[in-house]
């Protein structure tokens, strides 16, 4: 394929993508929220930092956020027991509610306050993402959900570039309140772009709690487990963020051998956002050249050549690996979550998209703890190397059976057609 063909075939998939009115509407609600989000994540913890002075209480922030993620599966079940756009729109008015006792947020005896919302905030929104999942798959042409996934990296990836800027000026300015205004503000005009959807839900059938509640978590995680072609993409998705959460735990220890200062690290992040956003834009093309296999396989390659590569004390080096990490990483998130999809049924799609997204994002949290030891005991550039060897070997199941082509981009008539930063 030339490099034009290329290119145009690029520029038909997102006017394809823009031009579709559901489309449009989502991704405009991921831009206006993810803004806010982005933001308030960011000074959550440079707020409890100020408060208190404690690094260990700072970090809490974002455990608080991805704590909700390890019982994904039972809150995704709520997607499947209710109409998905009505419980778009009223998860992100609530979590605008949620937002304004923030404002009594000024000691650190309050910080129970901004604990607990943070809590919430992160159940609310693993409910959020599986009712996105799932109302995507009925309201975008099925054509078009890679194309679509790929721009909703392409989106998030840009509010973390711009947002965090934007909420530490506002923070140094005004105080965190002001933030969290800012965000409550981003999730209310969320959902008024998504009552504007239009799309046909007939009332799903619910079973009697809480045995029925029970049954149907369980049931979209054997869905996902018993299905050949979602499980190995999960698997190896799961695989890559105990990795990444691994790498980035060695992050400061590869600014520190560079000779630069701890503030280095938000240019290697900027560089990584910038590798995604490119990678967003090219992943409709991609998958259906490629299939969702191979471009997992090819993204987890090219990341585990990139986190050897940063073993190396130079700037140019590290620079180009972290945006090469943000090309790569994002590939097999989006390959699965497309995946999910795209193979089923819309009645199990909330469960089983909260299921893949706790095995997916998970071992994130579990690499961080293990990474953070492992660094005081092991030189962290023979971790790097040993990290990048070890994560080729996740490639093997992808490539060794692929679908055809046309099974990976085109779906089936039984089938119907993934925030925060990794």
């Amino acid at each position: 394929m030339t490099t034009w063909t290329w290119a145009w075939t690029q520029t038909w998939a997102v006017t394809r993508v823009l031009r579709d009115r559901n489309a449009g509407l989502y991704l405009g609600g991921v831009v206006v929220s993810g803004f806010g989000s982005s933001a308030m994540w960011l000074v959550s913890g440079i707020w409890v930092k100020d408060l208190t002075g404690s690094d260990g209480l700072a970090a809490l922030c974002v455990f608080a956020l991805w704590a909700p993620t390890l019982i994904g599966p039972a809150l995704g079940t709520l997607a499947d027991r209710t109409r998905r756009r009505p419980l778009l729109v009223w998860t992100n008015l609530g979590l605008a509610a949620l937002l304004l006792p923030l404002f009594m947020v000024d000691s650190p005896g309050t910080l129970w306050i901004l604990f607990a919302v943070l809590l919430v905030y992160g159940a609310a929104g693993v409910v959020h993402d599986a009712a996105e999942s799932a109302l995507v798959a009925t309201a975008v042409d099925k054509q078009l959900l890679g194309d679509f996934n790929g721009l909703r990296m392409t989106a998030n990836e840009g509010m973390k570039l711009l947002a965090p800027l934007a909420g530490a000026g506002l923070y140094a300015a005004y105080g965190g309140a002001r933030v969290a205004l800012l965000d409550a503000v981003t999730f209310a005009l969320a959902a008024g772009l998504y009552t504007l959807l239009r799309v046909h839900e007939p009332k799903p059938l619910t079973a009697p709690a809480p045995a029925g509640w029970r049954a149907q978590t369980a049931e979209g995680a054997r869905y996902l487990w018993g299905h050949a072609t979602l499980r190995p993409l999960v698997l190896a998705g799961g695989t890559t963020m105990l990795f990444s959460g691994l790498n980035g735990a060695l992050i400061y220890a590869v600014v520190e051998g560079l000779g630069h200062s701890p503030a280095y690290v938000g240019v290697l992040y900027v560089a990584q956002g910038v590798g995604s956003v490119a990678v967003g834009l090219a992943t409709g093309p991609l998958l259906r050249r490629l299939g969702e296999r191979r471009f997992a396989g090819y993204g987890i390659a090219l990341t585990a050549v990139a986190v050897t590569a940063r073993a190396l004390p130079y700037d140019a080096v590290v620079l180009a690996s972290a945006a090469a990490v943000g090309v790569g990483l994002p590939c097999v998130l989006i390959a699965a979550l497309t995946a999910v999809q795209r193979e089923t049924p819309d009645a199990l799609l909330g469960r089983t998209t909260a299921t893949a997204n706790t095995l997916l994002f998970a071992p994130t949290a579990v690499g961080l703890a293990l990474g953070a030891g492992l660094v005081e005991l092991v030189d962290h550039r023979a971790l790097l190397a040993v990290l990048g060897l070890v994560r080729l070997v996740t490639v093997v199941p992808l490539l060794r059976t692929q679908p055809s082509r046309a099974s990976a981009s085109v779906t089936s008539d039984k089938s119907s057609s993934d925030a925060n930063p990794a």
